[in-house]
């Protein structure tokens, strides 16, 4: 796609008539006037942009205006939207039908390629958001093990179940909120929080409280405080103490998925780091809602029609989904990773370099192709260390870039995604937008 004249009437920075408008008659029927709180804009301030429209790497909002994708909804667009193949599957598997309530053949085909790429995981159960596969995952650890505990990280974040809002990341990192309103606080209690990349505080938790605890879940490498992976050994050491004590290891792969390669992040990590239970969404559905959690056959054995712990749910292995999904990771082969590795590593580059000119402190930092750019000196390693950068700044940024024609995710505790559909006209856009972004995060106005 042709990126828009920066100097057209529908390009003029900070102009968007339509989305304002559209974003009113929104409040007037969803709270916030949006589906998904970090869509707000409330963390960086200004207008959401509603899109109408997406092709390759760029989006096109109702205003007419034009920006590079570095969001690729949060994920799943690791192909770039409308991609050729993707669209053809689609359209040929709603053709046929739209849902069925039975079991259909692309749901096999599906499970088939993540059993096949991921190591770990012998079965797999196909749900529709990765809040689901994380429920789930949590419920069949508490049957298999018939403990209740459930041991959490610091600024993870495994979608919107009741216990795991605790001391979460993402949105509620966003808006600075430990806990979510609507949580009981018995439901709470059955999660213990840890700092991230703490071994000895998981050691000692599981000294105190071992027997009861029926799992551990973390993000593979954590992407929802910005992108903040496992120290060296640090995941060695969850699969040693959770082993000691009899609990599961659930690893969240939700984000990272074959994202950051062909087997996720485990890929990276291992055979050594086999987790119980793993969680998976974004690029697995291409685009649509579909998501999944699998592992060892014997702990998946426990799920109904099988065994005691049931899970069930109307769209899942939804055939047109799972044909978005099964296109989607057949196309994610060596030479899209290299090129997704080559993208990443020249926008990030060029974002530091542009900030360190304009004197202002921040850290780049990676998982696979996932990058975030920290607005602040120094390695991440906790919530806390992400939390301590300058927001403010970001906004500034953000919203240089915004106006410039790029769009951001619109938060300083996200990842920045690029796709396989980026070329050089996506790339140069971003970087001649840098340096003015990187002075005006610097001006403190």
């Amino acid at each position: 796609m042709t990126p828009a004249d920066p100097t057209s009437p529908l390009s003029q920075p900070g102009d968007a008539p339509a989305s304002a408008a559209l974003l009113e008659r929104a409040r007037a029927v969803t709270p916030g006037g949006v589906n998904s709180p970090v869509r707000a804009f409330r963390a960086v301030g200004g207008t959401p942009r509603f899109m109408a429209s997406g092709r390759g790497p760029w989006l096109t909002d109702v205003d007419g205006r034009e920006y590079v994708d570095l969001v690729c909804s949060w994920g799943p667009m690791i192909l770039g939207h409308a991609h050729p193949a993707v669209l053809e599957a689609v359209r040929d598997a709603a053709g046929r039908g739209f849902s069925f309530g039975t079991p259909s053949e692309n749901e096999v085909l599906l499970a088939e390629e993540i059993v096949d790429r991921v190591g770990p995981v012998d079965r797999v159960r196909l749900v529709s958001s990765g809040t689901e596969a994380t429920m789930s995952a949590i419920r069949l650890a508490r049957g298999f093990t018939g403990r209740s505990l459930v041991v959490k990280f610091a600024g993870h974040y495994h979608g919107h179940v009741d216990s795991l809002l605790v001391s979460a990341g993402s949105g509620l990192a966003t808006f600075a909120l430990p806990d979510s309103a609507g949580v009981p606080a018995e439901m709470a209690a059955e999660t213990i929080v840890v700092p991230y990349n703490d071994v000895p505080a998981l050691e000692a938790v599981f000294a105190a409280r071992g027997g009861e605890i029926a799992c551990v879940i973390t993000e593979a490498a954590a992407g929802n405080m910005g992108v903040v992976p496992p120290q060296p050994g640090f995941t060695q050491a969850l699969r040693r103490v959770t082993a000691e004590h009899g609990a599961l290891l659930v690893s969240d792969e939700v984000m990272t998925g074959f994202r950051v390669g062909r087997a996720g992040w485990w890929g990276h990590e291992g055979v050594d780091v086999a987790p119980d239970l793993m969680t998976f969404g974004k690029v697995m559905g291409g685009g649509f809602p579909a998501a999944a959690f699998g592992g060892r056959a014997d702990v998946m054995a426990l799920l109904a029609p099988d065994g005691p712990v049931y899970q069930a749910g109307t769209l899942s292995g939804n055939p047109v989904a799972t044909a978005a999904g099964l296109a989607t990771l057949r196309a994610c082969d060596d030479a899209l990773y290299a090129r997704l590795g080559e993208v990443a590593r020249a926008i990030a580059d060029a974002a530091s370099a542009a900030l360190s000119d304009a004197g202002v402190p921040h850290r780049v930092q990676w998982a696979g192709s996932m990058f975030s750019v920290f607005f602040r000196e120094g390695e991440v390693r906790t919530y806390d260390d992400a939390r301590a950068q300058d927001a403010a700044a970001f906004g500034r940024f953000f919203h240089a870039m915004l106006d410039a024609g790029v769009y951001l995710p619109p938060s300083a505790f996200e990842s920045w995604f690029v796709s396989g559909a980026h070329d050089d006209a996506a790339v140069e856009r971003v970087v001649a937008a840098l340096p003015a972004a990187a002075r005006a995060a610097a001006s403190g106005s």
